[in-house]
């Protein structure tokens, strides 16, 4: 999505160690407009797919599956990181590593809001290691939903992450692929690389 690479290409930064800040634009201060255009552009990706569900993961994640729900007409769940006393006793709870904390998180769902039977759609920010992913659709299964499709708004190829989510047996969309980070660039995938 041209858009979005563009706004990567002239306010994100690349940090070192496949570390791209996007905090301007959508993980500290969020673009809606750019989360509308994103979400419109996911829910043409996925309208087969016939989801009834979208989750994605505190916090990063919650824009663009907001956008994808309004443009799809569908609910989403975000998986916490912490379980506030409103939750029931009982969740569904995983544990992913996390890049930029670089430690394992707890994401945790409540079976009050995902069950057994639905059609989910799994939106977030990055595809980098997949382990956020990779834990979501843990969190998708455990509570018998059927996992139908997998986006990310930027993926970093070079990580690994699409190759751990081929079982998952679903289609996986970016809106913006990355090839490339070293010496301080920031490289997309173009049709030629295809």
């Amino acid at each position: 999505m041209q858009a979005l690479e563009q706004r990567i290409l002239s306010e994100g930064r690349n940090l070192g160690q496949g570390i791209l800040k996007v905090d301007s634009f959508v993980n500290h201060q969020v673009d809606p407009i750019l989360m509308l255009a994103c979400g419109q552009e996911f829910a043409k990706l996925f309208k087969d797919s016939r989801p009834t569900k979208i989750l994605t993961a505190e916090i990063s994640g919650i824009a663009p599956a907001l956008t994808t729900g309004i443009a799809m007409g569908i609910p989403i769940v975000y998986a916490r990181k912490t379980k506030p006393i409103t939750m029931p006793d009982t969740v569904f709870l995983t544990t992913a590593p996390s890049h930029t904390k670089k430690r394992d998180v707890e994401i945790m769902a409540s079976p009050e809001y995902l069950r057994s039977g639905e059609r989910v759609l799994i939106i977030d920010d990055f595809l980098a290691t997949g382990q956020t992913i990779l834990a979501l659709a843990r969190i998708a299964h455990a509570a018998g939903a059927e996992i139908v499709g997998v986006g990310a708004l930027i993926e970093k190829t070079f990580e690994g992450g699409r190759d751990l989510l081929r079982d998952l047996n679903v289609p996986i969309e970016s809106l913006a692929t990355i090839i490339d980070m070293r010496e301080g660039k920031i490289t997309f995938k173009t049709r030629a690389d295809e």
